[in-house]
């Protein structure tokens, strides 16, 4: 990564060790800005407010609530009142949680920095740091601003958080500017805002503050990105938008005709009242919200914690997975993977001359990952006094350690690249070839390659200098980032389910490579693309190129190709548990964030968190996503099975001059039968095991054509059948009653076996709702006191055994079309992935292993 330095903003030489004067400060802060990454002050409460009431789904509930209430019912109108609570605080909750995004963002910058001022050192707030200060950072600070590096010696950072990468970064001083007024320099001479110094003490010249920096575009990305609403938000607010026109035209024309049929007034307000309680869509926005709570529910059982709801139905449309590596796929750690000891060399004596290279006061994970190995090998270092200590530079690439084991004896140990140590040894050009290409064929792994070599000392003969030769090689030690366990299982379980993944990491590409290939990321060829070449494919093509590694990436590239993604298509999930990572994680359609390792930013600004950290938690609750989808489904085509029948009768009967079909009560009947249906009987869990195979996306609607079709012909035959069993039951000179209680007892059947055929009985629920549902049918139509109360007669054998021929013709009919069978794969756009196909583009150069 290089980064243009606008020579206009430094007060001079970058590398001359003089600080700012109080009146260029004053200037600088009045010029360039506080170092603030904030920006803007936060929206208005009544501004997020005034977009709520945007939502046609709140004024449709405050109309369905008041419509309830002048009809006397004040059970439902509080009810639909109260729903308008959780869609009011919809908008305040994700203001709340972007503006959280932020502040969590902000929880990695310095609090404090130590400026050059006046000639002296002097100790201020990170927001006071200005364009142009020389900043002093010691071991274990963060940067307080984005400036260019001008002293210091052995400097390592922690970028993890924001670049992706996974092991410490080594940091030069700059020694003078390239020519140009805008001159690139490599991201190796500078501090960012939001890293770490690990090791020794940096002079930084600020370069950028606040919002110019790389962190404060992240923060920018966090704040902007809004949230459209889901595609299931949009279809529900459509069907219901809808179904209330229909409703109130519905209600409008029949007591206008039965007004001028010469019913009366009452009869006419009473016909449009009972169609309006049986046409309002209630149940819809009720089921969206109810069935979205219960995926909530099972996807924190399977340590999936959900913060945004309507992500459930996102995660099980999922088509695409944007996957972090470090912390995500792999454990974000170093430890040793390899040992090869040179010949009559043990392994312990191998990872002992590591450990004595290597310090615990540092916090360079290297020197972890070898103390830890050491402690643990069979004989571990028991340690004599250290004597000297030569650190690592970038123009030695080792580490020595001189120890005393023994009156009159000194041990020195060295550690670092191989070609460094070598040149240290005396070894026969063949031999050293050999160890050369064993390096080679380390480092082409991914791994970071170390050599060791020792030799001993006479205590009385040492000067205290660095040995510079004779050392006596031991050995090399193979050091990576491991896989999580059950990473490699969850990788193959989306591909073999059609799920597109792309692993996204700051790491090397040589280094991502190797861990794609432990995954089986791509099959056996991994494409691999650095994220420059990335942006460059996306701005010469306008596509996303063919790829299942994006490596060397930063924040904005991992950010463009979310986006190119959507734009073609893809419903696109984003895991990740870093800072870099926020702007991705808000820009896809669902946001993942890892619990354990995540940052405070990362879980703020991600719509579900793994509690567990676990990539095979993923793939479980897109499973459970994609059975809330289809159950969501089976309700809504339930509940419109339903409707349209009770509806349609409840309204062309008494259009065509019958009398009325339907009393406010026995709406009330069929309404106590349905809501219980609906709600409990579609709550089907996704089935262990392997996530199944899709072989298209998951659709954003509810119903394809064919399934309308079938919703058309089936409602449409079973309202058919409604109104020819009531007429014949009024033609042979049965009462209203009677007739009543034939049309009742069709719809009650046809909705416990409407339940029936599409939950299919599979669960223990949906068994008990249709048998109650059944049972409560024959209670009602069948024992006179009750029947006679509800202003129903009881039914005849033969009324029954109509009754039960045309519910079975329509649940034969919907049998028939319910038959589930995979959906057909709609071909992907050009440049998409396919899995395994194809050689990887050569991975540029890699730096000498160290």
């Amino acid at each position: 990564m290089r980064i243009p330095v606008p020579t206009r903003r430094l007060p001079g030489a970058p590398d001359a060790l003089t600080g700012l004067d109080t009146d260029e400060v004053l200037a600088r802060r009045e010029r360039y800005g506080r170092n603030d990454v904030r920006g803007t002050a936060r929206r208005p409460a009544l501004h997020t407010l005034r977009e709520a009431l945007g939502d046609p789904m709140l004024w449709f509930l405050l109309g369905t609530s008041t419509l309830y209430f002048a009809l006397g019912e004040r059970t439902e109108g509080w009810g639909m009142l109260l729903a308008v609570i959780p869609l009011l605080g919809m908008d305040a909750f994700l203001h709340h949680r972007t503006q959280a995004s932020t502040q969590g963002l902000r929880s990695r910058l310095a609090a404090r920095a130590t400026v050059l001022r006046d000639g002296r050192e002097v100790d201020v707030p990170a927001e006071d740091v200005v364009v142009g200060d020389l900043a002093r950072v010691a071991a274990g600070e963060h940067f307080p601003a984005d400036g260019l590096l001008v002293h210091g010696e052995d400097l390592q950072a922690e970028e993890s958080s924001l670049t992706g990468e996974s092991l410490p970064v080594r940091k030069r001083p700059l020694e003078r500017l390239p020519p140009g007024e805008e001159p690139a320099v490599d991201g190796s001479h500078w501090g960012l805002s939001g890293t770490r110094l690990l090791t020794g003490t940096a002079w930084m010249r600020v370069v950028f503050t606040g919002q110019d920096t790389l962190y404060g575009g992240i923060v920018r990305s966090a704040r902007g990105e809004a949230r459209a609403r889901t595609p299931l938000q949009q279809a529900v607010a459509h069907l219901v938008a809808v179904l209330v026109g229909v409703a109130a035209l519905l209600c409008a024309v029949l007591a206008f005709v039965r007004w001028r049929q010469g019913f009366g007034g009452m009869d006419a307000l009473l016909s449009a009242a009972t169609l309006g309680v049986a046409a309002l869509p209630e149940e819809f926005p009720m089921a969206l919200t109810f069935f979205l709570g219960a995926g909530v529910y099972r996807l924190a059982r399977r340590q999936a914690l959900v913060r945004h709801a309507v992500s459930v139905e996102n995660i099980g449309r999922v088509t695409c997975i944007c996957s972090d590596k470090t912390g995500t796929l792999t454990e974000g750690r170093l430890q040793v993977a390899r040992l090869l000891p040179a010949p009559e060399v043990s392994t312990g004596e191998l990872l002992r001359a590591a450990a004595r290279a290597s310090r615990e006061e540092g916090g360079d994970p290297l020197d972890a990952a070898l103390l830890e190995a050491a402690a643990s090998a069979p004989s571990p270092e028991t340690g004599g006094a250290r004597e000297a200590t030569f650190p690592f530079t970038e123009e030695r690439q080792r580490e020595t350690s001189v120890v005393r084991e023994g009156a009159g004896l000194l041990v020195a140990s060295v550690k670092g690249a191989p070609e460094r140590v070598l040149d240290l040894c005396a070894l026969a050009a063949g031999e050293r070839e050999e160890w050369e290409r064993r390096v080679t064929a380390l480092a082409s792994e991914g791994r970071k390659v170390i050599a060791c070599a020792s030799q001993t000392l006479d205590a009385a003969a040492w000067r205290g200098g660095e040995p510079e030769r004779g050392f006596h090689f031991l050995g090399l030690v193979a050091c990576e980032d491991p896989v999580r366990a059950g990473a490699e299982a969850a990788v193959r379980e989306c591909r073999d389910a059609g799920l597109r993944t792309v692993m996204v990491t700051g790491d090397h590409p040589r280094t991502a490579l190797a861990v794609a290939r432990r995954l089986g990321l791509g099959g056996t060829a991994p494409r691999v693309l650095t994220g420059d070449a990335l942006v460059a494919r996306l701005d010469d093509a306008g596509r996303v190129p063919p790829v299942d590694v994006v490596a060397r990436a930063v924040p904005a590239q991992k950010y463009a190709l979310v986006k190119a993604l959507r734009r073609e298509g893809e419903v696109v999930a984003v895991t990740g548990d870093g800072v870099n990572d926020v702007p991705a994680l808000q820009a896809a359609d669902v946001g993942i964030a890892m619990g354990g390792r995540g940052t405070r930013s990362a879980r703020e600004a991600a719509s579900i968190v793994l509690l567990d950290d676990d990539f095979g938690t993923l793939v479980r609750a897109i499973a459970e996503g994609r059975q809330l989808f289809q159950n969501l489904q089976h309700c809504f085509l339930y509940l419109l099975l339903v409707h349209l029948p009770l509806v349609s009768t409840a309204a062309l009967l008494p259009l065509a001059g019958y009398p009325l079909l339907y009393l406010p009560i026995h709406i009330v009947w069929l309404e106590l039968l349905i809501h219980p249906t609906a709600m409990l009987a579609f709550q089907e869990s996704a089935r262990p095991g392997r996530l199944a195979t899709v072989r298209g996306r998951v659709p954003a609607r509810f119903f394809s054509r064919s399934e309308w079709a079938t919703l058309l012909l089936v409602g449409g035959l079973t309202a058919v059948g409604l109104v020819w069993a009531y007429d014949r039951s009024l033609s042979a000179g049965h009462d209203v009653a009677h007739a009543r209680a034939v049309a009742l007892a069709s719809l009650s059947l046809s909705s416990a076996g409407f339940a029936a055929v599409l939950t299919r009985l599979r669960t223990r629920t949906s068994r008990w709702v249709c048998a109650l549902t059944l049972a409560g049918s024959v209670l009602l139509l069948q024992w006179p006191p009750l029947a006679t109360r509800v202003g129903l007669h009881p039914l005849h054998v033969h009324d029954w055994v109509r009754v039960l021929a045309g519910v079975a013709v329509a649940l034969t009919l919907l049998a028939l079309a319910r038959v589930d069978r995979p959906a057909t794969r709609a071909p992907r756009p050009s440049g998409a992935v396919t899995q395994g196909a194809g050689p990887h583009p050569a991975a540029t150069g890699a730096p000498p292993p160290r």
